[in-house]
């Protein structure tokens, strides 16, 4: 995945196997990386901020 490219919840969510309230909810949390938004109703996410925050998920699961 290009890490440029921009990602709306939908797809995160597909990527993640998780709910959308569950991405909202640790983006409200602080757990998952803030949006960048384009008007009321769009949020967008870089790529390559996503692959980061997966990254960070898969280390925390290995140490535990």
């Amino acid at each position: 995945m290009d890490s440029s490219m921009l990602l709306r919840a939908k797809q995160i969510v597909n990527l993640l196997s998780i709910g959308r309230s569950t991405w909202w909810a640790w983006v409200k949390e602080g757990k998952a990386p803030a949006g960048i938004r384009f008007g009321n109703r769009i949020t967008v996410w870089r790529a390559g901020d996503i692959q980061a925050f997966i990254a960070g998920m898969a280390k925390k699961g290995a140490e535990a």
